[in-house]
């Protein structure tokens, strides 16, 4: 058997005003989670778009995928991609359901007796360490991930990184075009049906991720095959400001049509801009460590969500007091997503990777 050549595993340079822009994406969905509590009717909430970041990360991964492995895979092979994903992807995904977990267990706001069985929280545990959607828990609106709720999303994340290294790396431009219409017209039919793309989450709304990221990934892998890069000086801040333009626009009885036209369309523009973007060398490490944070932060989230939800029902603090919770809530998740990287995510990815090359050198 011929070896694996250890240094065909190093990752390839990032644009790193895609990586800022990321960032961005997640702290809007943060802020977007915290707002849905207090706000359930999302036309009173002021990003009450927040959740088609889950759009634009997808969009962005189809992008980075293809310019990180289509030139590669077929030297790598299928088993040393998933090994590179899994390496990537999953220590949060353990994390965050522990996070879950403990979450539940010791919620200091939630005054209801725990009405599950030893077993039972075990099966849901189990489940979210797997990525297996398990979407039993009603006293979790029925999330696929009960502990860990965006998890969601990195479930079709994985199984797109399946599709693509069984199927899409090898598709030529013209089939992955064809792909792309089919599954736009796809995003048009739930947007029509339910009235907006806020599915995916449930198990209710289960196929509407599959639709989700079937457009967004193939968009993104399109716009990287295509090079429909476009060269320009906006900069990391003015991409930042259009990007929150999406998730900042009023949530009405147009979403049908003006969501598709997000995702479809405008999305994919942004990630052809951000990739041609001059970024500033001011805003540098604002940008990486943007970036950087943007997983551990969508990963870690959430277990404080369901606290915070805890705290709602039992207090329903105005306007005012909702300012002091969740702006300083911001800035301790963006810290603790900080710690949770510095001190577990890059040192266990570093192993793990270290311990791999070790192996394909023998």
């Amino acid at each position: 058997m011929e070896k694996l050549n250890p240094g065909i595993l190093k990752t390839k340079q990032h644009f790193e005003i895609l990586d800022g822009l990321r960032g961005v994406a997640a702290i809007a969905v943060v802020t977007f989670h915290f707002m849905e509590i207090a706000y359930p009717d999302y036309s009173k909430d002021f990003i009450g778009h927040g959740f088609l970041a889950v759009d634009f990360f997808f969009c962005l991964s189809g992008f980075v995928i293809g310019y990180a492995y289509d030139d590669r895979i077929g030297k790598i092979g299928i088993k040393e991609f998933f090994k590179s994903r899994l390496i990537r992807l999953h220590p949060l995904v353990v994390f965050g359901s522990v996070l879950g977990l403990l979450g539940f267990i010791f919620d200091p706001f939630n005054t209801q007796p725990i009405a599950r069985s030893a077993g039972s929280i075990f099966l849901l545990f189990f489940s979210s360490i797997l990525m297996i959607p398990n979407a039993t828990m009603t006293e979790r609106y029925f999330n696929l991930f009960g502990f860990n709720a965006p998890a969601w999303s990195l479930f079709w994340e994985y199984v797109a990184n399946i599709v693509y290294a069984l199927v899409l790396y090898r598709f030529a431009r013209r089939y992955l075009i064809i792909l792309v219409i089919l599954s736009a017209i796809a995003i048009c039919c739930v947007a029509g049906s339910s009235g907006n793309l806020m599915g995916g989450w449930s198990g209710d709304t289960f196929w509407d991720g599959g639709v989700r990221i079937a457009y967004s990934f193939t968009a993104g892998l399109l716009v990287y095959r295509y090079n429909l890069i476009i060269k320009n000086k906006i900069g990391f801040i003015g991409l930042s400001v259009l990007l929150m333009l999406a998730f900042l626009m009023p949530f009405s009885s147009w979403n049908w049509l003006a969501e598709p036209i997000v995702v479809i369309i405008y999305f994919p523009l942004l990630v052809a801009l951000g990739a041609g973007a001059v970024l500033n060398n001011g805003l540098h490490k604002i940008c990486v460590f943007s970036g950087n944070i943007s997983y551990p932060l969508y990963m870690t989230h959430y277990f404080v969500m369901w606290m915070f939800g805890s705290y709602y029902a039992a207090n329903k603090p105005d306007a005012a007091h909702l300012a002091y919770i969740i702006i300083p809530g911001l800035i301790v998740l963006v810290t603790f997503a900080y710690l949770v990287m510095v001190v577990y995510d890059i040192p266990l990815r570093r192993y793990l990777t270290e311990r791999r090359k070790k192996q394909a050198a023998k």
